[in-house]
């Protein structure tokens, strides 16, 4: 008994000192679940709060002005007070609101009279979200101004305000048609990150990436050798999300498809620069594949706005999720299924994704240079 005791303390010592040494398998140990409860906790939010609502006040009426007040109360949403509906529409289109609140020239006389309507148009790139701010609008006016025109004594007791509720980007309500875009940025992201983080750590563990050192191959066309045969196999798999969201799903696909290509295919290239990266910088392919997932899938999922909207998360997760590619790709692909091209936010995300791409192959290069440790 005190020769097993021996040999099994003697192997206990041996693999807590190599675990101690292999410090990637530790970071993975003890950073994942950290991480993970962090991200998790802080960055998982399904209410709506402060969603900025657009109120354009056609009729300047005292008495409008009193009745859309009760809006300035509510925790959950953050008008916005613009002079024209064009304004409010730019604004729409941009992303800046989540909705208009339209109120129309007569609704003073309306309200007089007893009854009046207002129009409440949706932005439905959110099908979660514009439902919550039905509700919440609906909330913040219907009672609240039946009691102001009661202590005011405009109208009898059946007056009724009614909000004339309508959706842009989404007319069907469909989730499908919120979700479907999302996933092609989670294929993306998954299929890019992923594979290319095994790359260069199973050559390191296998240690013919030495050889390549010995000839005259540059890393810059190390890089960009590995970057090519998963780039085909990227685009191939995003061809086949195009036409499943198509003719599978009938999700909308109202913006350019060239620009749809281009811009996943930018997209992907990121995600397989990223994969690369840490690849080369890992040199361990458990390691290099569970920090791929931590750092991009996991973020894409959670972090980008697939399942929620950003707006609603704490100001320091909103910053982080701002540093994500898959989050810039997030909003302009559903813009670009749902409502068409919108050119500065075409550009903007592509300069961005650019930028993003030109770093990682940089840094990855800068990685495989012909030193040995």
């Amino acid at each position: 008994m005190s020769g097993f005791a021996t040999r099994l303390a003697a192997l206990t010592r041996k693999e807590t000192r190599q675990m101690l040494r292999d410090r990637s398998n530790l970071i993975v140990g003890l950073l994942l679940p950290v991480s993970l409860i962090l991200l998790f906790g802080y960055g998982l939010s399904f209410d709506v709060t402060n969603a900025r609502l657009a109120v354009v006040m056609q009729d300047n009426a005292p008495m409008a002005r009193n009745v859309v007040m009760d809006l300035e109360g509510s925790t959950y949403l953050e008008p916005v007070w613009v002079q024209t509906m064009v304004e409010a529409e730019r604004m729409m289109r941009s992303g800046e609101v989540a909705a208009i609140l339209n109120i129309p020239l007569d609704f003073s006389t309306e309200l007089a009279a007893g009854k009046t309507r207002l129009q409440l148009i949706l932005n439905g790139v959110d099908s979660n979200t514009a439902s919550s701010i039905e509700a919440y609008v609906a909330g913040a006016l219907s009672t609240p101004l039946q009691k102001r025109a009661d202590r005011m004594g405009i109208a009898s007791r059946g007056a009724s305000i009614t909000v004339v509720q309508r959706t842009w980007f989404n007319e069907a309500g469909d989730s499908t048609w919120f979700l479907v875009p999302g996933l092609i940025v989670l294929v993306m992201t998954l299929i890019g990150a992923f594979l290319t983080s095994l790359l260069v750590a199973r050559e390191w563990e296998r240690g013919t990436l030495e050889a390549l050192f010995v000839t005259p191959v540059r890393p810059l066309e190390l890089v960009l050798a590995k970057l090519a045969p998963y780039l085909v196999v990227g685009a191939v798999d995003l061809a086949f999300c195009l036409l499943a969201a198509r003719y599978l799903f009938d999700v909308p696909m109202r913006g350019s498809l060239g620009i749809i290509i281009a811009v996943s295919l930018l997209y992907l290239l990121v995600s397989l620069s990223l994969g690369l990266l840490i690849s080369a910088t890992m040199r361990n392919q458990f390691a290099a594949s569970q920090l791929a997932l931590l750092t991009s899938f996991m973020p894409a999922m959670m972090l980008s706005g697939f399942v929620f909207d950003l707006r609603n998360v704490p100001v320091a997760i909103q910053v982080i999720s701002q540093l994500l590619p898959a989050t810039h790709f997030m909003g302009l692909i559903k813009t670009l299924f749902m409502a068409g091209d919108y050119w500065p936010d075409i550009l903007r995300t592509s300069a961005i994704l650019s930028l993003y791409a030109l770093v990682l192959i940089a840094a990855t290069r800068r990685a495989l240079r012909k030193t040995l440790d």
